[in-house]
Parts: structure tokens; C-alpha cells; sequence
């Protein structure tokens, strides 16, 4: 009995040796839609909960998964489409504005006048806002490829889940399973803070931002609001990447009340508050990484991987963190920090020996 079980293991593992092996060489194959398939992959992660309460409220696994495929396409249309349009409804007044930049600014600081020359800034900005309008407009029939394979490829996830799951976790030993179940409830509660908790935050950004800039005289308002709310995904700097160099750019042609308003109540308003509103009422579910390593899985993606880098990223390193935990856990136990030091400190050692002896030595007088 105990060779057939050896053998049985032995055939499990080599057939996951053979699903990571084709798995390599088709990643390989599907390079360039391979961020399609992983945003896929995360955002059906992410709706499983919701597709599994909808079979349980009496649909269909099918209808359930059709219905949460549509959650997520009209998910994706309300982050995507508003940036698209925004982009080529107001590129004509986003070229004006930049065109209308005089030449040099005159910047006065403790009683001097300085003029800072801002022509060549000023064309780089326009080639560059060219240029990806271009070529943002020749890639659109390949982008439009790519997001009906992230529908499809979605709804296949959803029905499929279980199948899926099962077949992920069968090479695991049974003793090693509650290692798997604590690294997919991380990566869970990392990708939940990613879309759910940033998606809510940027909505109410957009919702603060848009009629701050309307009332401050802004003619793009909601353009340069939802521009705040996309920035709002950018970890500990957020939406003041937009509104310090549009309150630099009021200081710099002279208007300083313009530049004060924009700049207090801008980083108020638009950058702090919605953090401290909405982040908190949906951070219980959340991973609970620290900004600074968010922001190290942010910055690392988007540099290594591209835009699917933004949420593959984070992702990693919280993943990396959670088996950090649990390794640490596994040979320390609830020792603290301060604790294990105590134990290796030759001091205490020593102590413990003379304390010994000085015991052995009191026994043997009272004998």
C-alpha cells in the first residue's frame, strides 16, 4: 500500500512537472497578450466572491459567471473609456494651453527676478502628446483584440473556477495546503486593495475634484478631475503629481491667489481627503501592506512589466512578505524580535552558567 501511494505521488509530481513545463513554453508563445492574461487572471481572482454569491442567490453557474463578466467589463469601461475621450475630446485645448506658455516665465524669490526659459519643455511636451496620440490611434484595432480576449478569457475563469482551482492545488501535499491557502487569501487581499479599495478611492476623488475645478473657473474641470482620480493609483503621491505643477504654473504667470487656491485646497480636498474618508471604511479587507512596499511593488512593475506591472507588482511583493511571515512563524514561533535576541546574546549565557554553578555550589555546602 505504501508503494502505491509512493508511486501515486511520484505520478502527481511529474505531471506537475509536465503542466509547469507546457505552462512556460505557452507564456512564452502568448508573450505579447501575456498582461492580458494576467489582468484576466487577477480581476476573475477578485470577482469569484461575487459570481459565487450570485449561484448561491439562485443563478446558473453560467448566468452567475456571465453576470460577474459583466461587472468586470463595465469595470474596466468606466476606468478606460472616460481617459480615452477625455484624451481626444480635449487634445485640441491641452495643445492650446500648451502652446500658450510664453516663453519665459519671470520667477521673483526674496526680492530678485529670475527668468527661467520653458521653450524647450514646452515643445518636448507637445512632440510627446503628439506622439502618443498617434500612436495611441494606430494600436487601437490591436487594443480592441486584446480587451475581447480579456472578456473571453474572464467569463472562461469564472465558469471554470473550480476546475481551475483544483487542478492548482492537487500537486500540493496535504500537509502543505494551509501554506497555499495563506498565500491565496494574501494575494486575494492584495488585489482587493488594488482595484476595490483604489477604484472606490479615485471615484470619490473625481467626485470632490470635479466641482473644486469647476468652481475655481477651470474650463477642462472634469478632465484634469479625472486625471486625479487615475492618478490616485499611484501610491503615496497620488493626485499631487497633477496639482502642484498646475499651482507652480499659476505662481509662475503671476497668478498667486490662483496658485494658493488651487495648492491648499487641491492637496487638502482632492489629494488627503479621500484617503482619509474612504480608505478606511474598506481597508479591514485589505492586505495591509505598508506604503512603502506598495510602492517599491508599484514603481518595480510598471518599470519591469508595463501597465499590468501597476497590479502584478504589489502583488509579489505581498505574496513574498505573507511566506516571509509564515516561514518565520514556522521556526520562531511567537518568539519576538527582542526575545530571540536574548536567546543568542553570549551575556545572557553566561548568565544562565553562573547562575547554575552558583546554584551547584549552594547544594553542595547545604549537603
Amino acid at each position: 500500500m505504501t508503494a502505491n501511494a509512493t508511486a501515486d505521488d511520484d505520478r502527481r509530481y511529474v505531471l506537475a512537472g509536465i503542466v509547469a513545463l507546457l505552462g512556460l513554453v505557452t507564456g512564452a508563445i502568448l508573450l505579447d497578450v501575456l498582461g492580458t492574461i494576467m489582468f484576466a487572471l487577477t480581476v476573475a481572482y477578485v470577482l469569484l466572491p461575487v459570481q459565487g454569491w450570485l449561484h448561491r442567490r439562485g443563478l446558473s453557474e453560467w448566468l452567475s459567471a456571465v453576470a460577474a463578466t459583466l461587472l468586470g467589463f463595465l469595470g474596466t469601461v468606466a476606468v478606460f473609456a472616460p481617459l480615452v475621450v477625455a484624451l481626444y475630446v480635449r487634445f485640441d485645448q491641452i495643445q492650446t494651453v500648451l502652446e500658450e506658455i510664453p516663453d519665459e516665465l519671470p520667477v521673483a524669490v526674496a526680492g530678485y527676478t529670475y527668468t527661467v526659459d520653458v521653450t524647450e519643455v514646452s515643445s518636448l511636451a507637445l512632440d510627446f502628446l503628439s506622439d502618443t496620440a498617434v500612436s495611441f490611434a494606430a494600436a487601437l484595432p490591436v487594443l480592441g483584440i486584446k480587451f475581447a480576449l480579456f472578456v473571453i478569457l474572464l467569463f472562461a475563469l469564472l465558469l471554470e473556477a473550480d476546475a481551475a482551482g483544483r487542478a492548482a492545488i492537487a500537486p500540493v501535499p496535504h500537509g502543505y495546503r494551509d501554506i497555499v491557502y495563506a498565500l491565496a487569501m494574501r494575494a486575494r487581499e492584495t488585489l482587493y486593495a488594488i482595484y476595490v479599495l483604489q477604484f472606490a478611492t479615485s471615484v470619490a476623488t473625481l467626485v470632490i475634484a470635479y466641482p473644486l475645478f469647476w468652481l475655481l473657473g477651470y474650463d477642462a474641470a472634469f478632465t484634469i478631475a479625472f486625471f486625479a482620480a487615475i492618478l490616485q493609483f499611484i501610491p503615496m503621491i497620488g493626485p499631487s503629481l497633477l496639482i502642484a505643477p498646475i499651482a507652480l504654473y499659476h505662481v509662475a504667470v503671476g497668478e498667486l491667489v490662483a496658485g494658493l487656491l488651487v495648492g491648499i485646497l487641491g492637496m487638502a480636498l482632492i489629494a488627503w481627503l479621500p484617503d482619509i474618508v474612504v480608505r478606511p471604511r474598506l481597508a479591514r479587507r485589505s492586505a495591509g501592506l505598508p506604503g512603502s512596499l506598495y510602492f517599491v511593488g508599484f514603481t518595480g512593475g510598471l518599470f519591469t512589466l508595463g501597465a499590468i506591472g501597476v497590479v502584478v507588482g504589489p502583488l509579489i511583493i505581498a505574496v513574498f512578505v505573507e511566506a516571509v511571515d509564515l516561514l518565520a512563524d514556522e521556526v520562531n514561533g511567537d518568539a519576538t524580535f527582542a526575545d530571540l535576541l536574548d536567546e543568542s546574546s553570549p551575556t545572557a549565557s553566561e548568565a544562565d552558567a553562573e547562575t547554575n554553578f552558583e546554584e551547584s555550589k549552594t547544594r553542595t555546602a547545604d549537603d
